[in-house]
């Protein structure tokens, strides 16, 4: 993107002349509250802002900007507008928005500034400030990533639907001719003080007429009716009845479908095939070559190239391709292998020192005086997303223009990549994003949108959806990198910690370097360090990188929440040697110690039901904004496999819009990172995947779901991150009890015994 580079630039040196960036960032932030091009409305509905439209019967429709893929954002999006607006929550209706620059995530990106988490400093704010005024002009950054949507949109959402109730009100007092301070907001109504009242409906025409607020006053807390409770998510009934629309879904008249066999090595290429035959089968319409698909400059790595079958259904489609014939040009990824991979980063370590992301007082000479040592060096390999959805488009060409179903998480992206692949503009593409079935990280690529995009080309107008199989969806993912990490520990005779000093070597996903979050988790961890060191080696290979579930926190919280306790295990017991190092961090030690309490962290544990004995681990991490403890009760089979009997989860994400959803996605996340704590690995040889289904890459089954018990603190803060911080803190936690359980540390994921 090298529009945000050009960006990044000005911001730096704005940053580096403060006054400069401080007096820029002066001038008033427009507001997010009107798209460049009206809404379209439906007959007898008018729109009050970009954000929410009102018909004559009274439903209020909130626009979404963001992608539903199982987290239940649009539920708590549309209370913040419903709540503000004093909307009658049974009428409101959710509809996709088109692309616009008030739907731009400019949380996710003013996340992505080199600044630490605590700092509130002014030149941080500044920054962000002018960054936001600079996101607000540019198009093409819709996308649901980084944990981030209601920390985004949790002011214009609100803004929207308060500036929409004060029009409302307007409305109301023009009509009974009483000054507005005598009418009132409540349930979709608009009431005066002697009792006459009028709906939404009935004065939304009138509304649309009224001059936008100069300004508005939000509620405070003790005003919410919807902000703060548990109400079930708007999706729950047409996900239960069928009706709810995937991107596989999607049936344009006229549809033609296609599936694909790629290169089995990673970025590979198709050499010949035995197109003649295929297309001579029944049902079959078209038998091409499709070439390799790159990546782009945030997400890099190349998608190989392969066969596709376009045909009358996927049965006609699937059936050509499984008697495919291929010669493949399996490139230079054809040496890789997990063994050849591992090396490299082991040499990087043992031959370099690496980036400093953290350096702060004498390390060398705090070692020198330790009293005790401690070293460890950590594993994790690559994963996968594996989405219950494997990747699929639907897409058409006609008449010179581009509409396109899919389940994307960044729907500027691919907007703009299908554009470049069809060499048209991108206001000749329509972007339409239904329901995901799941993301995590891996629906920002726009790999399968291109590939579906340059399939459509070849239909003669004709719709096409194109279906990957699981076995391709594995093979060709965007992964979670592997990453080895060397730590070096000094204490003194008490057992307190004197310096920490860690280097982690992987692939930094070759982003721009403000975007290389390579130490996210580790340089930046709430630990007061006395005396602290954080490095980072790139090394990349051909394997192509992606944002994975919590991305680099997910690797970094299992480094140093682990290695937290091993050093704790000089002496001290693992939640007072945490909390002496969160003494400064006040709202870290209270996630801390209150999930200690829940768990009885001094009890000891009873024997699980088969006696088997059983530990408890701890883990704390914070990401995304939000700050999550953990504690695994833990036992090992005869086989000696790890069982997980129960986890408390505490978490402190700011204002809790929604509790339901908030423990829906602590659940989640804890599952998600238990099937990779436990059996996620995914490996390469000669250049290719080994895994291909879930009988081999392994999602947590039902009978090793663990009790999950969720508490959420409550908190003032602006809403942070939930999608996301669960993850990290499992893996390590569950590392910790097998400790407390047997002595023996484990330093690999996924975690293994015997």
């Amino acid at each position: 993107m090298p529009n945000l580079k050009r960006r990044h630039v000005i911001l730096g040196a704005a940053a580096t002349m403060g006054a400069l960036a401080i007096g820029w960032s002066a001038a008033p932030q427009r507001r997010r509250l009107n798209t460049d091009r009206p809404l379209s409305v439906d007959p007898g509905q008018v729109a009050l802002n970009g954000w929410v439209k009102v018909s004559a019967d009274g439903a209020v429709t909130v626009m979404m900007s963001q992608a539903e893929m199982g987290q239940g954002v649009h539920t708590g999006l549309a209370m913040l507008l419903a709540d503000e607006m004093d909307a009658d929550w049974a009428r409101v209706k959710l509809e996709q928005s088109t692309l616009d620059a008030i739907y731009n995530n400019q949380a996710v990106l003013l996340d992505s500034l080199p600044f630490a988490p605590s700092d509130h400093g002014v030149l941080k704010r500044a920054s962000q400030h002018l960054l936001g005024k600079l996101l607000r002009e540019v198009s093409g950054l819709q996308g649901t990533g980084g944990s981030s949507s209601l920390k985004d949109q949790w002011l214009p959402m609100r803004e929207a639907g308060a500036l929409a109730r004060a029009m409302l009100v307007s409305a109301a007092a023009e009509v009974w001719e009483i000054p507005v301070s005598e009418c009132r907001a409540e349930d979709g109504k608009v009431l005066a003080a002697s009792g006459r009242s009028l709906t939404f409906g009935e004065l939304a025409a009138r509304a649309a007429r009224q001059p936008l607020p100069e300004e508005v006053s939000l509620k405070s807390p003790d005003q919410f009716k919807l902000i703060g409770r548990p109400i079930r998510r708007i999706d729950n009934a047409p996900k239960l009845d069928g009706s709810a629309v995937y991107a596989i879904d999607v049936l344009p008249p006229g549809l033609l479908y296609a599936s694909i066999a790629m290169c089995p090595t990673v970025g590979g290429s198709v050499l010949n095939f035995n197109g003649e035959a295929l297309q001579a089968w029944p049902g079959v319409r078209k038998v091409m070559a499709v070439d390799p698909v790159a990546g782009s400059a945030i997400m890099p790595g190349t998608t190989s190239g392969g066969v596709a079958v376009i045909a009358d259904t996927p049965f006609h489609a699937i059936r050509a391709l499984r008697a495919l014939e291929a010669q493949w040009e399996h490139g230079k990824a054809a040496a890789l292998s997990s063994s050849s991979i591992h090396a490299a980063l082991s040499h990087a370590l043992d031959t370099q020192e690496g980036k400093i992301y953290l350096e702060q007082g004498d390390v060398t000479s705090a070692l020198k005086s330790a009293a005790k040592i401690v070293h460890a060096e950590y594993q994790v390999p690559f994963l996968a997303h594996a989405t219950m959805e494997p990747m699929n488009c639907t897409a058409q060409l006609k008449d010179g223009a581009a509409t396109v179903w899919a389940p994307t998480q960044a729907a500027g992206f691919a907007n703009k990549a299908v554009a470049k692949a069809l060499g048209i503009s991108a206001d000749k593409v329509t972007i339409n994003v239904p329901y995901l079935g799941g993301g995590f990280g891996r629906r920002y690529m726009t790999d399968f949108i291109v590939q579906a995009a340059l399939l459509a080309r070849e239909t003669g107008g004709a719709p096409v959806q194109l279906l990957w199989p699981r076995e391709q969806d594995m093979a060709h993912d965007y992964y979670r990198p592997t990453y080895l990490s060397r730590c070096t520990a000094g204490l003194d005779r008490s057992g307190a910690l004197l310096a920490w000093n860690t280097t982690s070597a992987g692939s930094s996903m070759d982003a721009p370097s403000f975007l290389d979050k390579s130490t996210d988790g580790a340089s930046n961890s709430a630990y007061a360090f006395p005396n602290a060191r954080v490095s980072h080696i790139t090394v990349e290979s051909a394997i192509p990188m992606g944002i994975w579930r919590s991305v680099a926190h997910s690797q970094n919280a299992f480094f140093t929440e682990s290695f937290i306790d091993e050093c704790a295990a000089a002496g001290q017991d693992p939640v007072a040697f945490r909390s002496s190092l969160l003494k400064d961090d006040p709202r870290h030690l209270r996630v801390l110690q209150r999930a200690a309490e829940l768990a009885n962290w001094q009890e000891p544990l009873t024997p699980a039901a088969d006696g088997a004995e059983r530990a408890r681990g701890i883990a704390i991490h914070g990401s995304f904004g939000s700050v999550v403890a953990q504690v695994a009760e833990v036992s090992l089979t005869k086989a000696q496999e790890i069982r997980v009997h129960r986890v408390i989860c505490v978490i402190d994400c700011g204002v809790a819009v929604n509790p339901n959803l908030i423990r829906q996605q602590m659940e989640s996340a804890i599952i998600f990172g238990l099937s990779a704590a436990l059996h996620g690995e995914i490996t390469i040889a000669q250049g290719q995947v080994q895994q291909s289904n879930f009988h081999d890459y392994r999602p947590l089954r039902f009978k090793e779901c663990p009790v999950i018990e969720v508490s959420i603190l409550p908190s003032g803060e602006t809403p942070s991150g939930v999608g996301e911080p669960g993850t990290p803190p499992i893996a390590p936690a569950v590392a910790n009890a097998v400790y407390a359980l047997n002595g023996v540390r484990l330093r690999r994921l996924p975690l293994k015994v015997a």
